[in-house]
C-alpha cells in the first residue's frame, strides 16, 4: 500500500446545491435572492465541476428551510432526486446489471461525491443494509443529507427496477416535528432515535435486475470513477476493502494480521493508513459487528446465543454488554421493540 494521503477538507458539489435552490424556486422562492443570502451567485451553482465547504451548504439548507417553510424540505428533495444527480457515479450505478452491483459501486466510490458521508453494504441471512457513516461534522445538514439521501435512494431504487421497493430507514437522531404529519408509505418506511443511519431491506432486492443496465457504459463510467478515485484520499475504497476482507469467516471477524495479509500490507502499514483516514481496525471491527447483529437480530429463528456466536462472542453476557452499547436496549428489548 502507498503512503497514506491527507484527506482534503469535506466538500460537497454544487450541483447538489443547486437541486435546493431549484427545489426552493418551485416553491415560490426567488433563487437570486436565496443565493446571494448564503454569499453565493447562481453562476457559480452551475459550474459542473465547483464544490462547497459543509458550513456553506448548510446554511443554504437553512435559508432555503426558513424561506420556503417547509421542514420536511429533505424528504422533498429525495422524492425528486435522480440518479443523473450523482455524475459518473450516478452513470455507472444505473448501467450496472443489478441492486447489488450498483450499490458496490456505490459505496466504493461515494468518496468521489463527498468525504463527508460514505456507504456501506452488508448482507446477512435473508436480510442486507446500506449503511450511511458520517465521516465529517454535518451540523444543521446532518438531518437534510441523511433523509434526503433515505428518502432519494428509495425513489431512484424504485425508478430503476420498476419495482415498488419495501423495507425502512432507520436514523441516528431524534424524530423530527413534522414526521408525524407524514402519511402513508413514506411515514411506514422511517424509524429514528437509531443506532446508526441505515436502509434496511430483503436480501432478495440485490438480486433484481436494473431497466437501465449496460455492461459497456457501466465500464466506461466506472473507469472514470475510478480515475476520480486516484485523484482523492480514498477512504471509501480503504473502508471498503477492509469490510470485505473481514467478512469471510462465518463466526466472528478476520484479525489484523489476517486482513492486512488479505491487503498485501503489513498490519503497522494498514493501521497507519486507517489512522490517516480517522479511524482504527478496531472501529471498522466494532461497526461490521454491529450490523451484522443487527441483522441478525431480526432472524426470529435465531436465538440471542447463536447471534453472540455468530458476530465473534462467546460469552453471550459480553455480547448483551456490547448490543446495549451499539442500541441503548439488549437483544431481546431490541427485538421487542
Amino acid at each position: 500500500m502507498s503512503s497514506p494521503a491527507i484527506l482534503p477538507a469535506p466538500s460537497i458539489p454544487a450541483g447538489y446545491a443547486r437541486e435546493v435552490v431549484e427545489l426552493a424556486a418551485d416553491l415560490g422562492v426567488d433563487r437570486a435572492q436565496l443565493v446571494a443570502e448564503v454569499g453565493l451567485t447562481l453562476d457559480a451553482l452551475s459550474d459542473p465541476l465547483a464544490r462547497l465547504s459543509i458550513p456553506v451548504c448548510e446554511a443554504l439548507v437553512v435559508a432555503a428551510r426558513r424561506r420556503t417553510g417547509q421542514p420536511a424540505l429533505a424528504l422533498m428533495m429525495g422524492m425528486r432526486m435522480r440518479v443523473s444527480q450523482h455524475g459518473f457515479l450516478g452513470f455507472a450505478a444505473m448501467t450496472a446489471g443489478t441492486v447489488r452491483e450498483a450499490l458496490l459501486l456505490a459505496e466504493r466510490y461515494c468518496v468521489t461525491r463527498t468525504t463527508a458521508l460514505s456507504l456501506a453494504l452488508y448482507e446477512e441471512g435473508d436480510a442486507a443494509s446500506l449503511v450511511i457513516e458520517e465521516r465529517a461534522p454535518l451540523g444543521e445538514l446532518r438531518e437534510f443529507a441523511v433523509l434526503s439521501l433515505v428518502s432519494g435512494l428509495q425513489t431512484i431504487g424504485q425508478a430503476l427496477t420498476g419495482r415498488a421497493l419495501t423495507g425502512r430507514a432507520e436514523c441516528g437522531f431524534a424524530e423530527p416535528d413534522y414526521v408525524t404529519a407524514l402519511v402513508g408509505e413514506q411515514q411506514a418506511m422511517l424509524r429514528f432515535g437509531c443506532s446508526s443511519h441505515r436502509l434496511v431491506f430483503a436480501r432478495d432486492v440485490l438480486t433484481l435486475p436494473l431497466l437501465t443496465a449496460d455492461p459497456v457504459a457501466m465500464e466506461l463510467a466506472r473507469t472514470q470513477c475510478e480515475r476520480e478515485l486516484t485523484a482523492i484520499a480514498a477512504t471509501g475504497s480503504l473502508l471498503a476493502r477492509v469490510r470485505a476482507a473481514l467478512e469471510a469467516p462465518r463466526s466472528g471477524f478476520a484479525t489484523l494480521d489476517e486482513v492486512a495479509a488479505a491487503l498485501h500490507a503489513s498490519p503497522r502499514t494498514l493501521e497507519r493508513h486507517l489512522a490517516a483516514h480517522g479511524t482504527t481496525f478496531s472501529s471498522v471491527v466494532d461497526a461490521s459487528r454491529r450490523e451484522r447483529a443487527l441483522l441478525l437480530a431480526d432472524d426470529r429463528s435465531l436465538s440471542v446465543a447463536e447471534i453472540a456466536w455468530m458476530v465473534g462472542y462467546s460469552d453471550v453476557a459480553n455480547f448483551t454488554r456490547a448490543f446495549r452499547r451499539w442500541t441503548g436496549a439488549s437483544p431481546g428489548a431490541y427485538r421487542r421493540a
